[in-house]
């Protein structure tokens, strides 16, 4: 029996012995697909492309009249704005070479009808001027001659400078309109995109994360759109309000400048 016994046990231990290599050799054999799966992508990472089946051009292919009304009505605001912005930037670097030109010009004639002759036809100076000088000639004989002279020639220059001042703010009020608008524009075409997106997927039944993202997704478009409108109109509406009282401090001036000398012949804060 303890032959028997020693036998056993010898066998026992030869065979861990001889199995025990192989199970340790067998071990790593997993980590290889792991490696090779990894490796896998990398070969192929900058060939891989996924196609966005969501954007602007999928949102106006699959839109109904109401979405792409929504965003033709967009671009035109969009158009209108920065047309209106880069017109009246022109109209403002206009005003200040011809105040520039004016100063330079009119102060240093020897009347103000040479003055005025000195001046280009048309532009605002040349306006004032010849209203200027209109209010200073017709006043006696007619039926104003009960108002005095400076107060028929002070509301003579004021109303060519209200004149002109409502020609500058041509404009600004479509920028203050786009500016407030826009985004509520964009918000309503984003509700009706989600209301028929939702509409869609209830009908079909399908509530997956791909189903229900991707036209809502695609809905937000609008939002940003109405966004993108609003924020350039908002900003150059006040950049060209604060240009404008530039321009027209310069107008004041001048405009108080001429009245003086029409009634006095002298400029204002001018010694004889």
């Amino acid at each position: 029996m303890s032959f028997t016994k020693h036998l056993l046990q010898t066998l026992a231990i030869a065979a861990s012995l001889f199995l025990s290599p192989m199970v340790f050799a067998q071990d790593p054999a997993p980590a290889a697909p792991v490696e090779a799966a990894a490796e896998a992508p990398a070969g192929n990472h900058d060939t891989v492309a996924v196609e966005n089946p969501y954007g602007i051009g999928a949102l106006w292919a699959q839109g109904d009249f109401v979405a792409k009304g929504v965003l033709v009505l967009m671009l035109i605001m969009s158009g209108a704005t920065w047309y209106i912005m880069i017109v009246k930037f022109i109209d403002q670097q206009k005003l200040m070479g011809q105040a520039k030109a004016a100063n330079a010009t009119f102060w240093t004639s020897r009347s103000v009808e040479e003055g005025a002759k000195s001046l280009k036809a048309g532009t605002p100076f040349w306006y004032i001027t010849d209203r200027g000088i209109a209010a200073s000639n017709h006043h006696e004989g007619t039926l104003v001659e009960q108002i005095d002279l400076s107060s028929w020639i002070t509301m003579s220059i004021n109303r060519a400078v209200e004149e002109i001042q409502s020609r500058l703010q041509g404009g600004l009020a479509v920028l203050a309109t786009v500016g407030s608008t826009a985004p509520f524009v964009g918000l309503f075409g984003t509700v009706w995109g989600i209301y028929h997106a939702l509409t869609a997927i209830g009908i079909s039944g399908q509530a997956s994360i791909d189903k229900v993202a991707g036209p809502v997704g695609e809905a937000l478009i609008m939002t940003a759109i109405g966004l993108a409108v609003a924020v350039p109109a908002v900003m150059g509406y006040n950049w060209l309000v604060r240009r404008n009282k530039a321009g027209m401090e310069a107008v004041r001036s001048y405009s108080a400048d001429l009245h003086s000398v029409l009634l006095s012949g002298t400029r204002v804060g001018e010694k004889k």
